[in-house]
């Protein structure tokens, strides 16, 4: 089979198998990527996320993921839901976290992608599958391959769907045909960084992690959250969604398709101010929420209230 009809038959096993987009770039060192990335962690925007400075050249070069690599098959899977549940509610939660954990629906489809394309080469393909689980800049292959640019959240945006969605690789040792990053498309824009409770956007294309609700609410592993953000949390208690409501772009978000980011039928009716370790069990047992666990859940809302008596 020719380079271009393989290429063509991949994305569009990509668009059967639910995803939006399907991209595909040529593996090699992400030159401009490197002195951004040590530059951010030189000046510790990564906060406690210690894991970020692991694998530095990894993140950077795929050929040491996988060997002999080639190609990089970037995805995107639309999150966006019919109904923002916690739009006008007093405790919120991500849009992403609605349903079933990203992780194990991206690596499904990726891992059903990639037997496609074993099944039409006639051959087992020296290949992996990546779901944000791994030492890879997912945005920076998404822009490669063409599926948007990323924005002044830093966030990956495009102008067909916003930026409501997972990012999935799959890395593998095959040639392809190659697709070409597209302009950015921000302008003068500056909503996402006006609008940022924390101030995490600290310029243009720059996002300082460690004051980022998501990061004060899931990777921070702390007893409690820095008294500094108190009265900026904007009600989050897993995540944040603020940077991409207000973009522009994400007007043109449409509901996705996926059975799995169906939310819980109780989650909408859930008083989270007298959740149980039993009724997170069973709310959470397939989400990603389960990542920052009963404990954690309780802390971020704990602030939250704590807060609100004092301005009370």
């Amino acid at each position: 089979m020719d380079t271009a009809l393989l290429t063509r038959k991949i994305k569009s096993k990509a668009v059967d198998l639910g995803f939006i987009s399907c991209g595909i770039s040529k593996a090699g060192f992400l030159e401009e990527e490197a002195p951004r990335l040590e530059r951010w962690l030189n000046e510790g925007m990564n906060g406690k996320m210690a894991y970020m400075e692991n694998h530095f050249d990894k993140r950077l070069n795929p050929t040491l993921l996988v060997d002999n690599a080639k190609s990089v098959i970037s995805v995107l899977l639309n999150y966006f839901p019919e109904k923002d549940l916690f739009k006008n509610g007093d405790l919120k939660i991500s849009k992403y976290a609605y349903g079933t954990d990203y992780h194990f629906v991206l690596r499904d489809k990726l891992n059903e992608l990639l037997q496609s394309i074993e099944k039409w080469v006639g051959t087992k393909l020296n290949a992996r599958c990546f779901t944000d689980s791994a030492p890879v800049l997912d945005k920076a292959w998404a822009q490669k391959a063409g599926l948007g640019w990323i924005g002044k959240n830093a966030n990956l945006l495009s102008k067909q769907v916003g930026s409501f969605f997972f990012i999935g690789e799959i890395i593998l040792d095959l040639d392809l045909e190659y697709d070409v990053p597209v302009n950015d498309h921000c302008g003068s824009c500056t909503k996402c960084i006006d609008a940022c409770p924390t101030e995490a956007i600290i310029k243009p294309y720059v996002v300082d992690g460690s004051k980022c609700i998501s990061y004060l609410t899931i990777e921070l592993k702390d007893e409690i959250i820095p008294r500094q953000f108190a009265g900026q949390m904007d009600d989050w208690i897993f995540g944040c969604d603020v940077c991409q409501d207000v973009c522009p772009w994400n007007r043109f978000s449409i509901a996705h398709k996926t059975p799995e980011f169906m939310p819980h039928d109780k989650l909408s009716e859930t008083d989270f101010n007298e959740i149980t370790q039993d009724v997170f069990n069973e709310l959470f047992r397939k989400s990603a929420i389960k990542r920052t666990k009963f404990k954690g859940l309780k802390r971020n809302i704990t602030f939250i209230n704590g807060q609100k008596k004092e301005d009370a």
